[in-house]
């Protein structure tokens, strides 16, 4: 089935263009039947889906998506609303610590399914530098997995200048211990969420997604 329709990707167009109060007040119908509605019955079918092949999974579609208004308080940009509706499929949900699952950002622009480890802290960016020291082959062979790499690509994320000695000289065979994040993800066109198989897609990702979140919440212990 369709969970979307061309009105959901209008409504984001045209917010994009009117990125104030009172256009939206005067739109916030449309917002709600358009977009926050359907969004929220698509995020709450996905939530049953995963929490079938994941039992960690145990939340509302209310406790994983992400509002819309936009906290301005520390940024340049002053506009009140997000121009994307997004969501967190993962143990805690959208409150969770960001590991494993899948982050949707179904917007105007694009539509992305994320993974990974997003913005650790520096004693978590430690453990799972300890992880992957111990375990480098089997960390490659999860970043590497011809169906993760199809789907996700490589890991991206800021990087630190420099590393603790300790892990200076595993380097070379393993780059990725200068990420300060961990992620990868799709992209596709908007267009793409209005295709019958948009929970099934979804569900591919979730489960190619898996080895990887089990991986840094080892790491975590």
């Amino acid at each position: 089935m369709s969970y979307f329709t061309k009105e959901y990707l209008q409504f984001l167009s045209e917010l994009t263009l009117n990125n104030d109060r009172e256009w939206f007040n005067a739109n916030k119908t449309r917002f709600k039947e358009k977009v926050e509605a359907p969004f929220k019955v698509f995020i709450k079918e996905l939530i049953d889906q995963a929490s079938v092949v994941d039992p960690r999974i145990n939340i509302t579609e209310k406790e994983a998506i992400f509002r819309i208004y936009k906290d301005v308080r520390f940024s340049k940009d002053k506009t009140p609303y997000k121009t994307q509706m997004a969501a967190s499929i993962g143990p805690g949900g959208r409150k969770g610590n960001k590991i494993g699952g899948i982050y949707l950002h179904l917007g105007v622009d694009y539509f992305r399914i994320y993974t990974g480890f997003y913005m650790p802290s520096p004693k978590q960016v430690q453990l799972v530098r300890e992880a992957i020291v111990s375990d480098m082959e089997g960390f490659k062979t999860i970043i590497e997995e011809p169906q993760f790499k199809k789907l996700f690509g490589p890991i991206q994320g800021e990087e630190h200048k420099r590393v603790p000695k300790e892990f200076a000289e595993f380097m070379q065979d393993q780059p990725l211990l200068q990420k300060k994040s961990y992620y990868a993800f799709q992209e596709f066109k908007p267009e793409a969420i209005l295709q019958k198989d948009l929970l099934e897609v979804c569900m591919v990702h979730y489960i190619a997604a898996q080895p990887l979140g089990i991986f840094f919440d080892e790491a975590l212990g």
